[in-house]
């Protein structure tokens, strides 16, 4: 187990600068998830860290040891790939051992550690099976052992589960980090999925066109998003952004959306959006934090508006209607039976206290 630190990475395709600049330090023992949409440079950055890849300028550290010129194996990393890159002719138990007798770890230190990587993956019972015997999570699960037997000082990931299906996911992301609570090894995962980032990580680097956008815990970028960007990209239903005006009305503040709907702001935001008063913002709300207004309910901050439901989106305890707001499209996360059909006409409450205001101009969220 070591601590990674990054300085000032690029990393050049070309005329395509792929990672830019990049400073990151990760600690000892920690779980990061680099996550991006595709082409942002988060497996650049990976496959740079492990030594696939040539860094350009700057420095990578593991463990205070500069590696930036070594070669892979001689920066004792474990790495799992996105397509598994398994030895179809060796068997489940081969696959594992192959790198420990790389090493030329003896024979039975080598056995010892590839029963227990198979019980901790539940795939003992499949050691003398074959790849093509095996189904898609069996054969990550096969990846992964043949990873964990190594006693190396960094683990890395490359969207390992890309190939599975949603069932599968959903069980090897359970998998992974029961292995890393269980290993306590430093381990840096890729991946687009926000939904894996955000249940997998202790904490969330989120890259953009080879940049850091924002890097925190997964509630850290998902309540207090750093930029628009941040803000639409972590959640599912992503949120809404809805171009409004801040306006004083009555002597407080209130966000201006379209002609009709006028949002009154909690007074623990006035002083900090004071400023902004008459210009133009864009409004972030996410789903969850628009519901069916009840009867009685006054607390400081819930706005309520008028809607008409033009879409009914079902998924069992939730229901995501679909209305419009200042006359962009919009969901609100209800629950199951409050919105029935499209034209239904209800009264929504929105929590202006989690709402995001973001600067239209540099897409910084400013409250």
């Amino acid at each position: 187990m070591a601590d990674l630190r990054i300085t000032a990475l690029n990393k050049y395709y070309g005329q395509v600068h792929a990672v830019k600049g990049v400073d990151l330090e990760i600690p000892a023992g920690e779980f990061t998830v680099l996550v991006g949409q595709s082409g942002c440079g988060k497996s650049t950055l990976l496959r740079t860290i492990a030594g696939l890849e040539d860094a350009d300028s700057g420095t990578i550290e593991i463990g205070g040891q500069n590696v930036t010129d070594d070669p892979p194996r001689d920066r004792d990393i474990a790495m799992v790939f996105q397509n598994y890159a398994l030895y179809p002719y060796m068997s489940v138990y081969d696959n594992i051992a192959f790198g420990l007798r790389a090493r030329k770890t003896p024979a039975g230190e080598i056995d010892g550690k590839v029963q227990r990587a198979a019980q901790m993956l539940a795939i003992d019972h499949l050691l003398q099976r074959y790849p093509r015997q095996l189904s898609g999570g069996q054969l990550q699960r096969v990846a992964i052992g043949r990873a964990i037997v190594r006693n190396a000082r960094l683990y890395l990931f490359d969207e390992p589960l890309s190939n599975l299906d949603a069932q599968l996911r959903d069980e090897m992301r359970s998998e992974i980090k029961r292995l890393h609570q269980e290993l306590g090894k430093t381990m840096i995962y890729v991946t687009h999925d926000q939904i894996e980032a955000m249940t997998m990580a202790d904490r969330i680097v989120l890259l953009r066109d080879g940049k850091i956008e924002q890097q925190g815990s997964p509630l850290d970028l998902y309540e207090r998003p750093a930029t628009k960007y941040v803000a639409g990209f972590l959640g599912s239903p992503s949120m809404n952004f809805v171009d409004a005006e801040i306006a004083s009305v009555a002597g407080r503040l209130a966000v201006r959306v379209g002609d009709s709907a006028v949002l009154p702001l909690p007074q623990s935001r006035n002083d900090r959006l004071a400023p902004y008063t008459g210009k133009r913002i864009v409004l972030g709300l996410r789903p969850e934090h628009i519901s069916r207004a009840r009867e009685g309910d006054a607390r400081e901050g819930l706005a309520r508006c008028g809607a008409v439901i033009d879409l009914v989106q079902p998924t069992g305890a939730r229901t995501y209607a679909t209305f419009k707001l200042g006359g962009v499209e919009a969901v609100a996360e209800l629950q199951a039976h409050e919105a029935s059909q499209p034209g239904q006409a209800i009264e929504l409450a929105i929590d202006m206290n989690r709402a995001v205001i973001i600067e239209p101009d540099t897409e910084k969220v400013v409250s």
